[in-house]
């Protein structure tokens, strides 16, 4: 159990810490209080610990360093938009060329088929389009499925992410009715019209959700990655393959973050056969872009349907999607970086970081347990690795997770300010994990004096 007058004891000393650290940055965060909304260009900056966020200088590899000349070991690695690293030599390269060749034109590129036909090796799907992020992948695809099958709903998971989809930030309420999560701001219609919620891992609850047969589509990550890692059970992932084929609904598989497991994330590694895939962030090595795969089928279903002239109202694509810049950047990256020479270093560099904090959890006798998924590991408060998000959810400290990330950060190590999660790349190296590991180590023994 941990001593919450010698927590908030720990939690003040870093707070002092963080300040002597930080003048810099903090002198960036007034000036640009005049100017933005919480001092930050995105509301999410401001969720970091401490006084204020700190601000970068410049970023390389697995580092950063900050406008206070301190430098940091990067595990959170813009959550997992860098999972390629910073600034990448074979992605930096590839778009010093391409600005000097033209940024976007509407017109495809050469590198489109390569791309495309890359994205295709990887996760089994034959035909892509492009998007400027993951989340737009999310919302076109929900349209295509609603189109299809002629239906209203998805089903999403509760405690899921999906980028800003409005369907998607709906949760389960005490008497299980689908509701919108807190925090969840101008939403246009009711969750409830749009979205059935079922808890991972539920077979059962899925197949009661499909049975209503206003179902369009299921949108789901492999495994739970935002809430926290919450991995599926035996047999759970070709069950709802099942399901969906049962009930006629387009299955979606978002594997944005779940790509941490392998060059073709988790419908690689466990054979999974999605309508629909989507994904984003690391693929571009941090240029915004997204992308959904489909199969032949879904994509003949589309041509079926869709006149030409109309597909620019029809809410697909935009007028960046799919342009020449980012298509140059996803080339290199994924011919380059996100190898699977890379990620076979990663993975192990991730066991490697979850092996150490295990282990000290174990030396201390805390409450807390480890979830890997790849070259992610994190540690969550609870003896029982959590089986739904509502598990997750509840697991949650506030007060202890602003501590550990403030005092990780002032002893150089970024994690992922939503949750006590590491994620390596390809720059990462066995000291940077043993160097968390022992510091780590050193912040439990302060914790259970």
């Amino acid at each position: 159990m941990i001593n919450r007058t010698r927590l908030a004891e720990l939690r003040k000393k870093e707070d002092a810490r963080f300040l002597a650290m930080h003048p810099k940055s903090g002198e960036m965060f007034e000036q640009g209080k005049k100017n933005m909304p919480g001092g930050v260009p995105m509301s999410w900056m401001a969720k970091w610990p401490g006084a204020y966020p700190i601000f970068v200088e410049n970023a390389k590899g697995a580092r950063f360093t900050d406008v206070d000349g301190n430098t940091y070991i990067d595990f959170c690695l813009g959550d997992t938009g860098s999972m390629t690293g910073h600034s990448p030599d074979a992605t930096v390269a590839a778009i010093r060329e391409q600005v000097g060749k033209g940024i976007t034109a509407m017109l495809p590129t050469a590198d489109a088929a390569i791309v495309s036909a890359e994205l295709a090796r990887r996760f089994g799907l034959p035909l892509w389009q492009f998007t400027v992020s993951a989340t737009d992948a999310n919302r076109h695809v929900i349209r295509y499925s609603r189109m299809i099958t002629g239906r209203s709903k998805i089903v999403v998971i509760d405690r899921c992410y999906h980028g800003s989809v409005d369907e998607t930030f709906a949760t389960l309420d005490e008497a299980g009715n689908t509701v919108a999560r807190e925090g969840n701001i101008g939403a246009p219609v009711a969750l409830d019209l749009t979205t059935r919620v079922v808890e991972f891992n539920d077979i059962a609850g899925m197949e009661k959700a499909l049975a209503h047969g206003d179902v369009a589509a299921i949108l789901m990550e492999p495994a739970m990655t935002n809430v926290g890692i919450v991995l599926p059970e035996v047999g759970y992932l070709e069950a709802v393959q099942t399901l969906a084929k049962k009930f006629g609904v387009i299955l979606i598989i978002d594997e944005t973050h779940t790509i941490s497991v392998g060059p073709g994330g988790m419908t690689a590694d466990r054979g999974l056969k999605p309508d629909f895939l989507t994904i984003g962030k690391a693929i571009a090595g941090g240029i915004p872009t997204g992308t959904f795969g489909m199969t032949q089928a879904i994509a003949d279903s589309i041509k079926k349907m869709v006149e030409l002239e109309i597909i620019d109202t029809g809410g697909i694509g935009g007028t960046l999607a799919g342009n020449a810049l980012s298509l140059a950047s996803m080339r290199a990256t994924l011919t380059q970086v996100l190898t699977q020479e890379n990620f076979d270093r990663m993975i192990d560099l991730g066991t490697r970081w979850s092996d150490g904090v295990d282990a000290a959890i174990d030396e201390f006798d805390l409450p807390w347990t480890v979830n890997r998924l790849g070259a992610r590991g994190e540690y969550m408060f609870g003896k029982k690795a959590p089986v739904t998000g509502a598990d997750a959810n509840n697991a949650g400290d506030f007060e202890l997770e602003q501590y550990i990330h403030l005092r990780m950060l002032n002893d150089g190590f970024l994690i992922t300010p939503f949750h006590n999660m590491a994620l390596m790349c390809p720059d990462t190296t066995v000291a940077d994990v043993d160097a968390h590991t022992k510091a780590f180590h050193s912040m439990c023994a302060e914790l259970v004096q």
